[in-house]
């Protein structure tokens, strides 16, 4: 069994752990991360978290029934809010934490999710809370994705309701990490982070499509998460693995409008229910995971700064104008590009403007924090534009710090429309080079565009919890990068395994101010004609 975290006792302490986490995590191309070596797959870990002894609610697939479309969440247009009730959250988790096809090959059968992961592992777990509404109790529920159901982990007592003020819900996000080390090893815990913030952007954009905004409470702490979700019941997790805590969102509700205060202490008098199934029968201990996660465990902190992002104009429409509900189910991760695929500047453009946060626009309206991190492009294949290597500045404030921290001789012309805050380093074919930043993965060569994500680590000195956030916002940006790629009629894949440094030297970085934290690639994807595709929920309705 995976340790309990480590008790990291200063933040200097935390900053050290961090950092050594950091650097001991790193590819390298004679000398990868610490990982398992093979797979073992007698203990390939269970996908499915389920509580038994929970009482459950058989959640309707009524999906297909929304009308929004993904064009006009981009320009912040959302519907009129629907009402909190099971059909319409069941919409919420079948467009953000459901199942959106099963394959099948040579006997063998997957499932895939509307939320990107690392290794198709799905390490993130999700969790409603919910006063009483049509068709759900009051209290703590985990979704469970392979039946689409709620499992009610908590019952509360009288005064729960109230908490809540008639204004909406919470969802909260947990990670088992030992799904990901089964495969990764000591970097599991980075792809964790990543799939957090695939979920946080997956989740706020379901809520968005029903007129709910979103927002993750950034007051909260770790362990508020924990008490809150019931992750810290230790006898409830008895011989299985441990979730860590992660992320608390608030749907539908305007500033604090729910006291999380008052709910902290209601769960603590609520009758709790279930048991935690076991994933795998033996584990592998990767110590690094535990000490590095309670380093970056966030302690309650005062309200951030409210971000003010630039002014821009409304983006470019995408390629194609997809319902949301379609476009979330049809997001897949490319295994291959075929060498070939273009695409036009002005459909590049249009990708690239869905990356900078607006006022009110999802996903970017969720998260309280100004932008940290701003991708750097391997222009590959895209017409009207000049191969070459390209940086998005996604905050103007953080111009002058990126060109102040990379080599002196980068050109830094403007290029693209005049809004979008997108600068030419040098004109030069990069294939070669990105597929060697990308562990020598031709997928990042044959695309029309392959990217890393710089984002500023120096903040992690003064507040170290911000570590894991930096790899969330990096996975949020990758889960708009996956649905904008798919709107250009075109398909992405996140890239996990690549060379730190290596890239930190192509670009002139030296120190800890800015790391690399996720790759990703977009281009015109090679299918692979053996496998079976079948509906994720066949025989219930409008989701199969």
């Amino acid at each position: 069994m995976a340790h309990e975290p480590a008790a990291v006792s200063t933040d200097s302490g935390k900053v050290a752990a961090v950092r050594a986490y950091h650097e001991h995590s790193k590819h390298r191309p004679d000398r990868y991360a610490p990982g398992p070596g093979r797979l073992d797959w007698a203990n390939q870990p269970d996908p499915w978290r389920h509580w038994n002894g929970a009482a459950r609610a058989l959640l309707p697939l009524a999906a297909d029934g929304l009308a929004t479309r993904y064009a006009a969440l981009r320009r912040g247009e959302l519907p009129p809010p629907a009402p909190f009730d099971l059909a319409h959250l069941g919409i919420l988790f079948e467009l953000s934490l459901a199942l959106s096809a099963w394959k099948e090959f040579g006997g063998a059968r997957w499932a895939l999710r509307c939320n990107p992961s690392s290794g198709n592992l799905h390490p993130t777990e999700g969790y409603l809370i919910a006063p009483a509404l049509p068709g759900i109790p009051a209290g703590v529920h985990h979704y469970l994705s392979r039946e689409h159901v709620l499992e009610q982990r908590a019952a509360p007592r009288e005064g729960w309701d109230a908490a809540f003020g008639g204004q909406g819900v919470l969802v909260a996000l947990s990670s088992i990490h030992w799904r990901e080390a089964w495969k990764y090893g000591m970097r599991a815990w980075r792809y964790c982070q990543h799939d957090c913030g695939h979920a946080v952007a997956a989740l706020t954009l379901a809520a968005a499509a029903l007129g709910w905004p979103a927002r993750v409470l950034d007051r909260v702490g770790d362990d508020d998460i924990a008490r809150l979700a019931g992750l810290d019941r230790a006898a409830d997790c008895d011989g299985a693995e441990r979730e860590a805590p992660e992320v608390l969102l608030q749907l539908g509700a305007a500033g604090d409008g729910i006291d999380v205060d008052a709910l902290l202490a209601f769960a603590a008098q609520a009758d709790w229910h279930g048991r935690a199934n076991r994933l795998s029968s033996a584990h592998v201990d990767w110590p690094d995971i535990a000490v590095v996660d309670a380093a970056a465990r966030k302690p309650r902190t005062a309200a951030a700064d409210a971000p003010a992002p630039a002014a821009l104009p409304l983006p470019a429409a995408p390629v194609l104008d997809l319902p949301v509900a379609t476009l979330a189910r049809r997001r897949r991760s490319a295994v291959a590009f075929d060498g070939v695929t273009t695409m036009a500047a002005d459909a590049f453009f249009a990708v690239l403007d869905a990356l900078l946060p607006r006022a009110d626009v999802p996903p970017w309206s969720a998260w309280p924090w100004p932008p940290q991190v701003h991708p750097a492009f391997f222009v590959h294949r895209v017409d009207g534009l000049e191969p070459g290597l390209y940086v998005l500045v996604r905050d103007p404030a953080a111009l002058a710090g990126l060109r102040g921290a990379m080599r002196a001789d980068w050109l830094w012309h403007k290029a693209g429309p005049a809004p979008l805050p997108l600068y030419l380093l040098i004109p030069y074919d990069l294939r070669e080079t990105a597929q060697l930043v990308s562990c020598h993965q031709e997928i990042a060569a044959d695309s029309c565009f392959a990217l890393g994500m710089l984002a500023r680590t120096g903040i992690v000195a003064r507040e170290p919890w911000r570590y894991a956030q930096l790899f969330r916002e990096c996975g949020m940006l990758g889960h708009v990068l996956y649905l904008e790629a798919e709107a250009a009629g075109l398909r992405g894949t996140g890239i996990g395994c690549f060379f730190d440094d290596t890239m930190h030297e192509l670009l002139g970085l030296a120190g800890g101010e800015w790391q690399s934290l996720y790759h990703f690639t977009v281009g015109g994807p090679v299918e692979d004609g053996r496998l079976s595709s079948l509906p994720p929920y066949a025989g219930r309705g409008s989701g199969s």
